[in-house]
């Protein structure tokens, strides 16, 4: 099949393929050339890019590297690799590697790639005793999380919306939530980066009930995320994601300020590390 004709949302593996494609040719490089480069046959790279052979990770790092790709490479060789992924995840990860504005509105966790790692790692661990993943997967998953949040220090703003109940939900105990406290106030003293709670006492006034993640990409249009139980939804149609904006317009007036917001952080943090002594 040729390469041009693979679908990138029909799988993990067909995105990687059609993206090293797209990266190599972005470079002007044959796939001899770029062999060369990398050290792997001209017949390897072609198999890659058709979705016919599971590349492996040294050269997925090399080529990352010889197509100055900036981490994208590896980052869908982690997407595809992890077989713990909910469906759709994948999909949304390579839309969020391209974003020049992220939106968050978390009510159960806070959002991925603000996460100190001891907070990822206490929830993965619980995770693996429930025995709903295996210690590789949780590892495999953290191994991304890590190179998202990495690529994701390039993204030009970060907009992330709590819920109350996300900061006092105290994933790992009292100290590891405090040490991720503290890290959300480290995070809000980036110029990139906006931090507001939505207070309990919004209640029913809350205009979103769900957690929902709203993407800028370049070209100004935005694609959105959620996800069930089951799997992860990528919303690309416009008035859908329209909506969502308005809602989360109206939610970032109704939340409490940053200046307010972070001394909620604060102040449960100082909660935290008092039932902690």
């Amino acid at each position: 099949m040729n390469c041009e004709e693979l679908d990138p949302t029909s799988s993990p593996l067909a995105a990687f393929a059609v993206q090293l494609r797209r990266s190599r040719r972005n470079r002007s490089l044959t796939q001899v050339e770029l062999g060369t480069l990398v050290r792997y046959s001209s017949v390897y790279i072609s198999n890659v890019e058709r979705a016919k052979q599971a590349p492996s990770l040294k050269f997925v790092e090399r080529a990352d590297e010889a197509l100055a790709a900036g981490g994208a490479l590896e980052l869908l060789w982690w997407s595809w690799k992890n077989g713990a992924l909910i469906p759709g995840f994948p999909e949304y990860t390579a839309k969020e590697r391209e974003a020049i504005g992220i939106r968050f509105f978390a009510t159960g966790l806070v959002p991925g790639v603000l996460q100190h790692q001891d907070y990822s790692a206490a929830y993965e661990a619980a995770i693996v005793r429930r025995g709903e993943a295996t210690p590789a997967q949780a590892e495999e998953r953290l191994s991304l999380l890590a190179l998202r949040q990495r690529l994701l220090g390039r993204t030009s703003t970060i907009h992330a919306v709590l819920d109350e109940g996300v900061l006092r939900r105290p994933i790992g105990g009292a100290p590891v939530m405090a040490q991720q406290l503290v890290y959300l106030e480290e995070l809000s003293a980036r110029p990139n980066v906006v931090l507001q709670v939505a207070p309990y006492s919004l209640a029913e006034e809350r205009p979103l009930s769900h957690a929902v993640t709203i993407l800028t990409l370049p070209n100004r249009a935005m694609v959105g995320y959620t996800e069930t139980l089951q799997r992860g939804f990528l919303e690309q149609d416009a008035e859908t994601i329209a909506e969502w904006a308005r809602k989360y317009d109206r939610l970032q007036v109704d939340a409490l300020t940053r200046a307010d917001s972070l001394a909620m952080i604060h102040e449960v943090r100082r909660e935290l590390e008092r039932h902690a002594r």
